[in-house]
């Protein structure tokens, strides 16, 4: 499970803010130094990429000049004359013991079997150090290695924790860092995995083995969907009643929390509501949306029944406590009742409670909006920001849905579906979920297919929301921050879990890549593949 973490940490991705004080007036790389006894040098710059007169140890052969290979590939890479630093016996990662690189110096240690230390770095060391004001944000970060010694600087711990992965993939592809100096930085916000945990049960185990294998590729993000028709699974005290036999506990929440935290990861938690709440009906049959002619649609609840939006919030009020990250998914996808061709003549009780509460001119399409903004309100009273599916916001109504709901966009295929570029145009954040390239479908109904790594690799970019062809403009990192592989389990026995981890290995490598770096890919699919086997 690795070192000890702590559960709240500073970067942006999060939405927190820790420590500035503390950074502020701690050494500014990270380690005290005695100037009795050491000379004095300026450590607000990184060693340059200058030859190095430096030799490598007897017997360790220097590693070749070029740019270290890691996927997702680095931004910018200045090589220089020199050994360039390899692991070798009695070489530490330096860092202040009880700073908040602490945590990283000691993983980053037990990876590449080293130990650590306080400092000064000796040659051979690795040191890692907070550099407030450093630039490209705090998931960017500068490694230079000089005289046998590599330094990796970040304005944020998450930037840091990156170059230590770059160390880690450099030492298993070429077997350590050429001379130079690295300057990298993700092109997107949100990179990560979706994962639909209610039609099928996944152990903590399972998920703490994916967030491992997320962190590796410098992806930030883990949507977690435990609510919809097939379960309910985490435990609830508010409404146990509702709870699928096969959950997660709490205690295995915190636990999976603790180690996304360490890994600089959000988790996303998700309650899809008014639609796909069957778990919940299955336990609250008095919630069940029927039309005129009484019959009942599968996972819709009565939007007009007080009780229905009760229940919801109680659950919201639960579980974002439990989630500290600053997102929660609301859903909002694929209401039935909008499906059918005159909402208003089949659900007369719902089309009386829209007109009620938003004037004469209102529809079936407005109440459902109301529903997305009250429980949007709520989250909002509990410090969290809202997401919520595309084809749960609608056009031509009395009202609309709040502007700082985040669009998570998966599908221009649903009835009635808007194209991307009307969320942009309205000004919305629209975050990458194209069902085309990244929804990964346990046994391929509705004319799904797997996704591939390649496909991803050659064909898609964030920009590409929609079937296979990009915006035509506005796909910007402020307006599209991201995306993530989205994993559901409409067949739930169609794969194991081992099959889905498979399956979805080469999607995520190639999904970080493209998230990292938006340009054309570094290389051909086939040497992609082979580098990702090898560091991965």
């Amino acid at each position: 499970m690795g070192p000890p973490v702590r559960i709240t940490r500073a970067g942006v991705v999060r939405g927190t803010v820790t420590g500035v004080a503390l950074v502020a007036t701690m050494t500014i790389m990270g380690c005290p130094r005695d100037s009795a006894t050491h000379p004095a040098r300026d450590d607000s710059r990184s060693p340059q990429a200058s030859p190095s007169s430096a030799a490598p140890p007897a017997g360790q052969a220097p590693v070749a000049q070029g740019t270290p290979r890691t996927v997702p590939a680095l931004r910018s890479a200045t090589p220089a004359a020199g050994p360039g630093w390899r692991p070798a016996p009695g070489a530490r990662v330096v860092t202040d013991q009880a700073g908040p690189l602490a945590d990283e110096a000691r993983r980053l240690a037990d990876e590449l079997k080293l130990g650590t230390a306080a400092g000064p770095a000796h040659p051979g060391d690795i040191e890692l150090a907070l550099r407030p004001g450093q630039a490209g944000g705090p998931e960017a970060y500068e490694l230079a290695t000089h005289d046998r010694k590599v330094l990796i600087t970040s304005q944020g711990e998450a930037g840091v924790f990156y170059g230590t992965r770059t160390v880690l993939q450099a030492v298993r592809s070429g077997g350590g860092l050429p001379e130079g100096v690295v300057r990298d930085a993700p092109d997107r916000a949100q990179r990560g995995l979706n994962l639909d945990t209610a039609r099928k049960h996944f152990t903590a185990a399972w998920i703490e083995d994916r967030l491992r294998e997320l962190a590796d590729l410098k992806l930030n993000q883990f949507g977690l969907h435990f609510s919809d028709d097939q379960g309910f699974r985490i435990e609830s005290d508010t409404h146990p009643e509702i709870v699928s036999p096969e959950h997660l506990t709490k205690a295995e929440v915190r636990h999976i929390l603790a180690l996304a935290d360490s890994l600089h990861i959000t988790v996303v938690p998700e309650i899809d509501s008014p639609g796909h709440l069957g778990a919940v009906i299955d336990a609250h049959p008095d919630l069940q949306l029927r039309d005129t002619t009484g019959t009942a649609l599968r996972g819709a609840v009565d939007i007009a029944n007080p009780d229905a939006a009760g229940l919801i919030d109680d659950l919201l009020r639960e579980y974002a406590p439990l989630f500290p990250g600053p997102y929660f998914h609301l859903g909002a996808d694929e209401y039935r009742a909008l499906t059918y061709k005159d909402p208003e003549s089949s659900f007369p009780r719902l089309a009386e409670e829209a007109r009620r509460r938003y004037g004469p001119q209102a529809r079936v399409q407005d109440l459902a909006t109301g529903w997305l903004n009250d429980r949007a309100a709520v989250l909002h009273t509990l410090g969290r920001k809202p997401k919520a599916w595309n084809d749960g916001f609608f056009t031509g109504g009395v009202i609309t849905a709040d502007k700082d709901i985040e669009v998570e966009y998966w599908t221009g295929k649903e009835l009635g579906a808007r194209d991307p570029q009307e969320y942009l145009n309205e000004g919305r954040t629209v975050v990458n979920l194209n069902d085309e390239y990244l929804y990964y479908v346990l046994g391929q109904p509705n004319q799904f297919t797997y996704p591939t790594g390649q496909r991803i690799y050659e064909q898609w970019s964030p920009s590409v929301l929609r079937g296979t062809t990009p915006v035509e403009g506005g796909a910007t990192p402020a307006r599209v921050p991201g995306g993530r592989l989205a994993v559901w389990c409409d067949r739930a026995d169609a794969q194991s879990p081992q099959q889905v981890a498979d399956g979805i290995h080469l999607p995520l490598a190639a999904l970080a890549q493209r998230l990292w770096n938006a340009g054309p890919p570094p290389m051909p699919w086939k040497d992609f593949t082979a580098l990702t086997q090898k560091v991965h």
